[in-house]
């Protein structure tokens, strides 16, 4: 196996985002030839097309099944141990909020499963059953906003300064001499194929660049089933968000406040260094259907096509979105109300029928592997996930995950997953959409 690392060339399709950087520092920790290892995408580490390139991401344990919670234990150890990780981990706490007659059940069946989990989890977590113990954990909130809550404080929770991290993965695999492509010549077209028509032997990209390896990972997010037929297993949706920018004097008490989560309203995370709190809403997601051909698809059909902040900087969220945030700073923040938004932006991920990865060889293609379906809950996998995709591409992935991360179309429906409702369309949604186009 080591002879083989020495020699392999890989190439990592969609490289700046989560999953492609986390397989580039995979590589290299694995003891693959730092030139062999090329990552493609259409903009440097972090991408500004990756749901990864964020302020920050929730960090907290997964525990919907085995697997889940197996993987979120790990990447914690990581966030907590790794000397690349540990300075973006903020151990600041998670309070998760409910006052719904769904939300009160989906949360209790959450606790309950942290005790039975037998991880050790019950240590650390607490339920809060009245609003005085709520506010016991974080007494910023107001008490006449929150009447009838009941929560669960989990103290190994907190929140990952998302862009800072992949950024530093950027400098790891610049600092070891991997290669990059970006641009147009880092925008894939199609796969390339040997003579048999089925072994693919690299990529083309749209400005005529050929790049050719023994093993490809499209790892490109929601821009993955745009690029590659995935029998409709993947539907991409975007979420939105809003910063609000405080002084230093209002920041100052919020300072290691846990992140604040409620699944009817939404959630905030602390400010940042510079007095930044970003405010999201919590709603089943917005597509963006086209008529698309992917490679590998017999003719054009509806696909929900990532539009990006990155290509339209002057896009902003749909009006609904407007009052949904403000509806959010009114009950987590409501001395904030007042508060112009800035940066009012979608953020773009992919979610499959059972919430679960998608990470597998193509079918009926040798040495293409697709690693994508975050569904929302994947960035905390950043310092682990590459690790798995090394092994599958090593063919020593464990067959858990092996089975929870199969090719699986027709089991499902990704446009609803497992959330609450099916996605709106912004077709269907007016305010967001504006017409001015960034250069590449």
């Amino acid at each position: 196996m080591a002879s083989s690392r020495k020699t392999t060339k890989v190439l990592i399709v969609g490289g700046g985002g989560t999953m492609g950087s986390s397989t580039a520092l995979h590589l290299l920790r694995a003891g693959y030839t730092p030139s062999n290892i090329t990552v493609l995408d259409v903009y440097p580490i972090p991408s500004a097309q990756s749901a990864g390139n964020d302020l920050n991401k929730i960090m907290g344990i997964r525990l919907r099944n085995k697997v889940d919670l197996q993987l979120s234990l790990e990447a914690r150890g990581m966030w907590n141990e790794d000397e690349l990780f540990k300075p973006f981990f903020h151990n600041t706490g998670r309070l998760d909020c409910a006052h719904t007659e769904n939300g009160l059940r989906d949360l209790k069946e959450a606790y309950q499963s942290i005790l039975d989990a037998d991880a050790g989890l019950e240590q650390g977590t607490e339920w809060l059953d009245t609003v005085d113990e709520i506010l016991n954990k974080m007494p910023l909130l107001e008490r006449e906003k929150i009447n009838g809550w009941k929560a669960v404080f989990s103290a190994d929770g907190g929140w990952l300064a998302a862009s800072k991290a992949i950024n530093a993965i950027g400098g790891e695999c610049k600092r070891r001499g991997i290669n990059f492509g970006f641009g147009h010549a880092g925008t894939f077209k199609r796969p390339l194929f040997d003579t048999d028509g089925t072994t693919c032997i690299g990529v083309e990209t749209v400005d005529g660049t050929t790049y050719h390896a023994d093993k490809v990972v499209l790892a490109a997010g929601a821009w993955s089933p745009t690029l590659v037929d995935l029998a409709d297993q993947c539907c991409s949706k975007a979420w939105v968000y809003a910063m609000l920018q405080l002084t230093p004097d209002e920041a100052r008490p919020y300072k290691n406040a846990p992140v604040v989560y409620n699944s009817d309203v939404g959630f905030f995370f602390e400010p940042t260094e510079d007095g930044v709190i970003k405010v999201c809403d919590e709603f089943p997601g917005f597509t963006h259907f086209q008529l698309h051909q992917p490679y590998g698809s017999s003719s054009p059909s509806p696909i929900s096509v990532p539009r990006s902040h990155a290509a339209h900087p002057t896009d902003t969220y749909p009006d609904a979105s407007e009052v949904t945030i403000r509806k959010a700073i009114d009950t987590f923040l409501p001395g904030f109300v007042a508060k112009e938004l800035h940066r009012k932006e979608m953020c773009w991920c992919t979610d499959t029928a059972d919430a679960s990865l998608l990470i597998c060889e193509y079918p009926g293609w040798k040495n293409f592997v697709v690693a994508t379906g975050d569904s929302g809950h994947s960035f905390k996998l950043l310092p682990n996930i590459g690790k798995h995709i090394v092994e599958l591409l090593e063919g020593t992935l464990a067959d858990d995950l092996k089975e929870a991360w199969k090719w699986r179309p027709g089991q499902g429906d990704p446009l609803k997953s497992r959330r609450a409702a099916p996605a709106k369309d912004l077709a269907d949604m007016p305010g967001w959409k504006h017409d001015e186009k960034a250069r590449i």
